[in-house]
């Protein structure tokens, strides 16, 4: 039997690396084409163990590229998409609106019009992975869902409600075979250190100042990572054409709270005293439109799918803390910039 081909955007990335992944491992009948631009956030690194696997091809291009986008749609007759290629970082995106534009809208319709007009549309599915920042901000009573209003309050959210509403119009105008997920952060092993997470570990290993946004009581649901790509799995083969899911970790913590476990967690396996690394906790001016609570109810992905997170918070933190000390070398070249010279060692 032919192989399907899936395409995976972004799959150099965070959350995509582990995508990749599990969709390499888990399936030999498919074959990934794995497509990332490699802007600053996109390691091959992430994805080394992957290189000789006979069912995963790398792929560098823009999705914003759209002769470029065409053709690789037409030459690989993708039966799937997962889309999970855009600008994520909020403070970036206050600073530079107009590349969350570009990257986040125009390179999600270039896709959609690929896959409009070379994949089959009564069986390929088009899989958009969302934010929960699309629905704004809560205050300390209720949790998104798959009904919540959109009310985006930054550049970054805003650019990805815009997206999420082209992929539903392409279902609903041109019939594709779509599905959304709108997830909460993420966190786990791969991750670029400007996130708060691996930000902390990074800084706490320096001896370097660890900055809390305000007092720090916004308050986030927090996701592993790898418990996301198993969503993402689930809902890609099982998820109803034209849904939504809301995807989060039943895990709400104020950003101060998990500052300080991870400190106290980071001490016990420095063989440090409890309380040496929260001294190094400092208090910054609050981010623009610092939205104050996201939370996720999975309720639908839970009941209609079978899902649910194989970890808490607190073991997580604790795996995701072992990575980092035991990759240390991997932390370097993304801290340096080393990271960048794998693609042209593999694949020039």
């Amino acid at each position: 039997m032919k192989k399907r081909n899936i395409l995976i955007t972004g799959g150099a990335g965070f959350i995509g690396s582990h995508v990749v992944r599990r969709f390499v491992k888990t399936y030999p009948g498919y074959t990934i084409f794995n497509l990332d631009k490699l802007t600053y956030a996109g390691n091959l690194e992430n994805l080394s163990d992957m290189d000789k696997s006979e069912n995963y091809r790398f792929v560098k291009g823009d999705i914003c590229d759209n002769e470029f986008i065409q053709s690789l749609f037409s030459e690989h007759q993708f039966y799937g998409v997962i889309h999970l290629a855009a600008e994520s970082h909020v403070d970036r995106s206050i600073t530079n609106p107009m590349d969350f534009v570009i990257t986040n809208v125009v390179g999600t319709v270039s896709l959609l019009n690929a896959f409009k007009s070379f994949c089959k549309l009564d069986e390929s599915v088009f899989y958009h992975v969302s934010t929960d920042e699309v629905f704004g901000e809560l205050d300390m009573n209720g949790k998104f869902n798959e009904s919540t209003p959109y009310s985006p309050n930054s550049p970054y959210s805003a650019s990805k409600a815009s997206s999420d509403h082209f992929v539903r119009a392409y279902h609903h105008t041109y019939g594709i075979n779509i599905r959304i997920s709108n997830c909460s952060n993420n966190y786990g092993s791969h991750h670029f250190p400007e996130k708060l997470i691996p930000l902390m570990i990074n800084n706490i290993l320096n001896k370097k100042p660890l900055p809390v946004y305000g007092q720090g009581t916004n308050v986030r649901d927090w996701l592993f990572v790898e418990d996301h790509a198993t969503a993402i799995d689930t809902i890609f083969h099982e998820g109803a054409n034209g849904e939504t899911y809301t995807v989060g970790g039943n895990n709400e913590w104020k950003n101060l709270d998990l500052v300080i476990l991870l400190c106290n967690l980071m001490d016990e396996k420095l063989n440090q005293e409890v309380g040496t690394s929260s001294k190094l906790i400092t208090f910054v001016n609050d981010r623009a439109g610092h939205d104050f609570r996201y939370a996720i109810d999975s309720s639908k992905l839970m009941d209609e799918l079978g899902w649910k997170p194989s970890v808490t918070f607190e073991q997580g933190l604790s795996k995701t803390i072992d990575w980092y000390l035991e990759n240390n070398v991997w932390l370097q070249h993304v801290t340096s910039g080393a990271y960048k010279s794998y693609y042209e060692q593999m694949y020039k």
